[in-house]
């Protein structure tokens, strides 16, 4: 297979070429794919600006355009694409039961001056809808579900774990912003509205276009799934599994499934792993200061002098030891572990995108396969026909050469009684009759007995059945060839888009894998800071105890002798 052309919504310079019609006996996929003009599924004119809170926009060092277009489709959209340096705050988490029969936790969002309301399902129906409006992109994740084992050690309180809320409120405003600083996604009139406090999401979820989304994106336009004007061909594509091999496998994407199967290994493994377990040592490190602290404080109250107040001193720098290594133990879980659980997230959602394209891959093969066995299928029936006519016109000289009887002539007895008994005789038809279709051997079965009756209904005429097959399998070839053009085309462009994605998704990550790196730094020389200040002040204190009274004088300093030392090179020198 040849490879493909780039061309892809991330490209703005490329113009679109008009799409022809399908059904051409020969399907050249080196021509670009040409889906219609979708506002919302273009590139916005500029790239968003750098951000400097996490998720990461890009190293500073690179010279980036702000996220702004003119033409606005509401006004949500207009303030993410306004130029300015516009994030989306979820600023609180209510208990509530709006709607509902049981309490519910609602997140209030903050977008400019707009604020709305939704729930942890809302969330997770605007995901699943953006991945089914645009199988070739990868949708940001959001944060997993309670585990089953949450629910049996917190029952009922474990929608209102504290812990629990406050990192969704975290992670839910990353994919927020995620979805906002996408070239594609923030021109989403579904996510515009998700963002409206006035729209009612259930109306959303009832509206084009989700209402519009097919039960199987597979045998839809890759462009548009929702598009109702596509071509019904697509109906004629097949349903490949993901697991269906390919006889012509891309190398890029082999090579991109190969990594990401890796970055997820390792994330998913050691890395998150050891993250979790870190986390945990340095939270049991703070709550054994915060004992140790408050030993220490009360342990004061019992002695007298300066000695109580280094004592104190000495427990006031525990407490800050224990402060400091709280807020150590926030930010590692906020700025390392989130993010690399988010990550190993992201490497279940590339890897379904990939899959997504092989299954692309695969149909267009199959479709191909199907294509080449209907052409020698139609070549063995028009071979048939070939011989069938050629035989009747032999058999109709044959008979023209012979002489027929003179009418004169009297027709023998064994003549006659030949025609009689064949003018009278009519072979009974295995349909309509009885005798015959109640004649079937013992033991029958239904099925076969239906067969047998459908047999008598088929016109048994070979001549028109043959001829029948030649024109229903020239229908299905036509249908093939649009079904092979248009899976070509969604190949191109999900191939083409789906890289673009790929490249956008590694700026990304590296961007934000530098930001956690620097904020891991930052957050351990701060906390190497304030207890030092907390300590290098305990010592101070710890200096004002006056020495032990047993304790031997120290030794006085040896005091400079006057004599003149010798010179070294002397020494050297042996004199």
């Amino acid at each position: 297979m040849e490879a493909f052309d780039d061309e892809n919504p991330f490209d703005t310079e490329s113009d679109r070429i008009p799409s022809e019609t399908s059904s051409t006996s020969k399907v050249d996929i080196s021509e670009p794919p040409s889906p219609p003009f979708n506002p919302s599924r273009q590139l916005s004119s500029e790239i968003t600006s750098p951000e400097r809170t996490f998720p990461s926009q890009g190293p500073p060092r690179q010279p980036q355009r702000s996220n702004f277009k003119s033409d606005f489709c509401c006004a949500r959209d207009r303030i993410l694409h306004s130029g300015d340096d516009v994030e989306i705050l979820i600023t609180d988490a209510q208990k509530t039961n709006l709607g509902a029969t049981t309490p519910y936790i609602t997140y209030v969002i903050q977008t400019g001056n707009t604020e709305s309301r939704h729930r942890y399902s809302e969330f997770e129906s605007l995901r699943s809808s953006l991945v089914k409006l645009y199988p070739t992109l990868i949708i940001p994740p959001i944060p997993s579900k309670q585990t089953l084992g949450d629910y049996a050690v917190k029952q009922g309180k474990a929608k209102e774990d504290a812990t629990m809320i406050a990192r969704r409120k975290r992670m839910l405003q990353t994919f927020l912003n995620r979805l906002a600083r996408h070239p594609i996604l923030s021109n989403e009139h579904v996510f515009h509205r998700f963002l409206d406090g006035e729209v009612s999401w259930h109306e959303v979820l009832n509206s084009p276009p989700i209402s519009l989304l097919p039960k199987n994106i597979l045998k839809a336009p890759s462009h548009d799934p929702t598009d109702q004007e596509a071509s019904p061909a697509y109906t004629a594509l097949p349903n490949p599994s993901a697991a269906h091999p390919l006889r012509n496998p891309d190398q890029r994407f082999l090579d991109s499934e190969a990594f990401t199967n890796k970055f997820a290994v390792h994330l998913s493994g050691p890395m998150e792993k050891v993250t979790r377990r870190t986390v945990k040592r340095w939270s049991e490190y703070a709550q054994d200061h915060a004992e140790l602290g408050a030993a220490l404080n009360g342990f004061s109250l019992n002695e007298t002098g300066s000695l109580s107040g280094a004592i104190e001193k000495t427990g006031q720098a525990v407490d800050a030891t224990y402060m400091s290594t709280t807020k150590l133990a926030q930010e590692l879980e906020q700025n390392w572990a989130e993010p690399i659980n988010e990550y190993a997230q992201f490497s279940s959602i590339i890897k379904k995108l990939l899959a997504y394209r092989h299954q692309k891959h695969v149909q267009y093969e199959m479709t191909q396969d199907a294509l080449e066995a209907k052409r020698e299928q139609l070549e063995e029936l028009e071979k048939s026909e070939h011989e069938a006519r050629r035989l009747e016109a032999a058999l109709g000289g044959r008979s023209a050469v012979s002489l027929p009887s003179s009418p004169d002539q009297e027709p023998t007895e064994e003549e006659s009684n030949i025609q009689t008994h064949s003018a009278s005789y009519v072979p009974p038809h295995p349909g309509p009759n009885p005798a015959r279709r109640n004649a079937r051997a013992p033991g029958m079965g239904f099925l076969n007995a239906l067969s047998y009756t459908l047999h008598g209904m088929m016109d048994v005429d070979p001549e028109t059945a043959r001829r029948n097959g030649i024109s229903k399998t020239k229908e299905t070839i036509s249908q093939l060839e649009d079904a092979l053009h248009l899976a070509a085309q969604d190949l191109k462009y999900s191939s083409s888009t789906i890289q673009a994605d790929l490249d956008r998704f590694q700026r990304q990550k590296v961007a934000d894998i530098r930001e956690m790196a620097i904020s891991m730094a930052q957050s351990h020389r701060d906390w190497c800071k304030k207890n030092l200040e907390a300590w290098e002040e305990a010592k101070r204190e710890v200096d004002m105890i006056p020495d032990h009274p047993n304790k031997l004088p120290s030794p006085s300093a040896p005091q400079p002798s006057t004599s003149t030392r010798r010179d070294s090179t002397t020494t050297l020198n042996g004199r």
